[in-house]
């Protein structure tokens, strides 16, 4: 007795419903942020750096709904980072009549601007004392631009 025995391919199934997409995907958004961020003054003054998750919908018109704080630090980063998230707008999508919600979760990254950060320039200046017997004096001017 002889057995055959057939190996059928796996198939994906396949997805028949499509979600909504940024437009120019990850890249895209990520510019789109950078561009858009405006870093608060109040963190800027406490020097917080972090990040904050925010959670919103995207319902198949590519409309962004129901924007909250997953995880924030404060000092007005929260917010600036829920403005952003209502400014975006996805892709509209169209799924054979079926309406589709996508739930999604963003994280919006606030480190200092280069540009803010404060800049040292210590100069230092010898005086020579008239007599040997006294040491020299060194005073250092200190800078911030």
């Amino acid at each position: 007795m002889f057995y055959t025995i057939v190996i059928m391919p796996y198939k994906k199934e396949k997805k028949f419903l499509e979600l909504p997409r940024y437009s120019g995907g990850r890249q895209a958004l990520s510019k789109f942020i950078r561009q858009n961020l405006n870093y608060p003054d109040e963190a800027l003054a406490a020097r917080i750096e972090g990040k904050v998750v925010v959670g919103f919908d995207v319902d198949d018109n590519g409309v962004v709904h129901n924007t909250h704080v997953v995880h924030g630090i404060g000092y007005g980063c929260d917010e600036e980072a829920l403005r952003i998230v209502k400014l975006l707008r996805y892709q509209k999508v169209s799924n054979r009549g079926r309406r589709v919600l996508l739930h999604s979760k963003l994280n919006i990254r606030f480190s200092f601007p280069e540009k803010s950060m404060p800049q040292y320039i210590i100069k230092t200046k010898t005086i020579k004392s008239k007599t040997t017997t006294e040491p020299k004096k060194i005073t250092y001017n200190i800078n911030i631009s």
